[in-house]
């Protein structure tokens, strides 16, 4: 990839815990070009939310990450919490106060980065971008508690909050999970929509591949805190290298414990990455002599 958004090399994650240090990410390279669209996909416990929470520096408390190198747009970072990235969660009502109405969300974020925007202009901004994002009567909406919605109006709200942080990238974690099929459709098609009007780049977390063929350009494949396979969506679909990968492809429930094929996390073993092209690399164990 060229152009990059997004480049860090060598991200660890690590879990601290009473006994021992839980190594959550192991030294993963990741990049996203401008513009494009990466999917992410993998079981449950694989690191792919963890890691997104280590690009954006917003780690829960007693886990660390470290990489080797880390630029956003060509530049080094030091602190990531800064940086222009905004999240879409699984669950709206993890991201919005029941107690709180719709206009105080929006409204929050506004203020935060522009303090001194006058109050008629940040509820003008907050119905341009509840239209923006395809709710109909804006207006009342933001006189509505979270409560009053539904679960497809709610995450169109919280995409709203997104955009109004004027992020650079956008991580979508499993952004349709919790809604019904219709509802998921809409919401992706939404996002697509965003992307190529703003040429946003993307992150997309699932853990559904036709979500991922839908919706990306690259994708990389997680399994036990490796990347084992990466590369564009057809290379993936129509050439999968590792074994994972092609189990993934031929199963439909990524939770079913039938999809472990076997232990990568041993640190007694060597991992070396077999090139296919220079987009489609996988994750291969280095035999010893």
């Amino acid at each position: 990839m060229t152009d990059l958004i997004v480049d860090v090399k060598g991200l660890q994650v690590t879990g601290l815990n009473k006994k021992e240090a839980l190594p959550l990410v192991k030294g993963i390279d990741f990049q996203v070009a401008k513009g494009k669209v990466v999917g992410v996909i993998g079981e449950s416990g694989s690191g792919k939310s963890i890691s997104m929470k280590a690009l954006m520096g917003i780690l829960p408390e007693k886990v660390t990450s470290e990489q080797s190198h880390y630029q956003f747009d060509g530049q080094d970072v030091n602190d990531a919490s800064n940086l222009p990235i905004a999240m879409i969660f699984q669950d709206p009502m993890t991201s919005l106060n029941p107690l709180r109405k719709i206009s105080y969300h929006l409204a929050e974020i506004i203020f935060r980065h522009d303090s001194d925007i006058a109050d008629q202009e940040a509820e003008k901004l907050a119905v341009e971008v509840l239209k923006q994002v395809g709710i109909n009567q804006a207006e009342k909406r933001l006189n509505q508690y979270p409560f009053e919605l539904s679960g497809g109006m709610r995450q169109r709200v919280i995409i709203a909050m997104a955009l109004l942080a004027n992020p650079a990238l956008l991580i979508a974690d499993e952004p349709t999970t919790a809604l019904d099929v219709t509802i998921q459709a809409q919401i992706l098609a939404l996002l697509k929509k965003l992307q190529l009007e703003r040429n946003l780049s993307i992150v997309l977390v699932s853990h559904d591949f036709g979500v991922i063929a839908g919706m990306c350009d690259y994708v990389k494949v997680m399994y036990q805190g490796r990347i084992v396979e990466e590369g564009t969506v057809e290379e993936i679909f129509y050439s999968p290298q590792h074994a994972y990968t092609k189990k993934l492809l031929a199963s439909a429930d990524l939770d079913s414990d039938e999809n472990v094929i076997y232990d990568v996390s041993q640190d007694d073993k060597t991992w070396q990455y077999i090139t296919i092209s220079p987009t489609h690399r996988y994750l291969k164990e280095v035999a010893h002599d």
